[in-house]
């Protein structure tokens, strides 16, 4: 399929600089695959659309300080951007983003003032580099001094404090610390609406996808198929999967919260129509014509034209059905993006 068939122009105005004042608050676009039909709601209002039985599936992983502003030992600024962890032994070695990466130097130590350097390994390609922080309490200390949230570049302002709490859903474990951008359908809940859920007989079930910075990689290619999806560490536990079963067993529905749950739902291996449970990188690419084996409806944010994410959606829900529903946010005056507000797929 053409590129050009996800497409659509958003007025800049509408992409989301600051997330709402309150989680909930934030509006609700319910949109019904079957009709068409379209409500205008506010995300406080999403438990009258599930019952009990019916189960949230939702993505743990925690963002950490994934960019970093170090010098070279010229003076120059160096932004190393961590992808994830290569190697855990002594010396901690890391894939990273660098900016700018011309000029840049194998075993060269980029200077984080007092707290220490990062050296430079070797060079990979198109900025890419393996970093080397010498011990794991080294690389902490310059990310607790040095890090900083990894807004999108479509955010265009530096980090605030307040970034640390809410770029960051209310299901984050600490345990799972490995994305370097948010799961954002999941920053519209509360603990008091997924006490109201659960007092409804709503279950939430828990799994993990570090989001890495593919999330926001464009598709370039003028056919869609020709995409290649960057790999992300997933994992789905056994419980969540026996719990998960049950749930579809019992006539229970699926709602993905965000595109992450959702590949990594759909990367799970089935045993005939069991889902199982495991642990992995994924690189599923879901484009129109992917059949869904285990989402029954989707919760997610507003994406960017032409990018993987709006394919997965239109995949989901049939292309002109969201591009309409795109084109009536935008009348509507929804705010998109990650800080932006939210879509209810049914």
């Amino acid at each position: 399929m053409k590129l050009s068939l996800f497409d659509y122009h958003l007025p800049r105005e509408l992409i989301a600089q600051f997330p709402s004042r309150r989680r909930e608050q934030s509006r609700l676009l319910v949109l019904h695959r079957d009709s068409g039909r379209i409500e205008h709601r506010r995300f406080r209002d999403l438990p009258a659309y599930l019952t009990s039985g019916d189960a949230l599936v939702v993505n743990n992983t925690r963002v950490f300080k994934a960019r970093l502003l170090g010098r070279r030992s010229t003076g120059g600024l160096v932004e190393i951007f961590l992808v994830r962890r290569i190697d855990e032994g002594a010396e901690e070695i890391w894939e990273a983003l660098t900016r700018p990466s011309r000029r840049l130097k194998s075993g060269e130590p980029i200077e984080f003032g007092s707290e220490g350097a990062a050296r430079l390994v070797r060079h990979l390609d198109a900025g890419r580099w393996l970093v080397a922080f010498g011990s794991r309490t080294a690389r902490e200390r310059i990310i607790r001094h040095h890090g900083h949230v990894p807004l999108p570049q479509y955010i265009r302002r530096a980090d605030e404090r307040s970034d640390i709490r809410r770029y960051q859903t209310v299901f984050a474990r600490s345990d799972k610390t490995g994305a370097v951008a948010a799961p954002t359908a999941g920053f519209h809940f509360t603990r008091p609406l997924l006490k109201r859920l659960d007092s409804l007989g709503v279950g939430k079930l828990e799994l993990t996808l570090h989001v890495g910075p593919g999330t926001f990689k464009p598709i370039v290619a003028d056919d869609i198929d020709r995409h290649v999806v960057d790999p992300e560490y997933a994992e789905l536990s056994p419980q969540t999967a026996r719990e998960l079963n049950r749930v579809r067993q019992t006539g229970g529905r699926v709602f993905a919260v965000g595109t992450t749950s959702t590949r990594t739902l759909e990367s799970a291996p089935m045993k005939g129509r069991t889902v199982q449970p495991f642990a992995g990188m994924v690189n599923l690419y879901i484009k129109p014509g992917h059949r869904f084996r285990v989402v029954d409806h989707l919760i997610t944010n507003f994406h960017l034209p032409r990018s993987s994410l709006l394919v997965l959606v239109c995949a989901f829900a049939g292309r002109e059905c969201i591009l309409d529903a795109y084109r009536e946010a935008i009348d509507e005056r929804y705010r998109f993006y990650s800080y932006g507000d939210a879509m209810l797929i049914l």
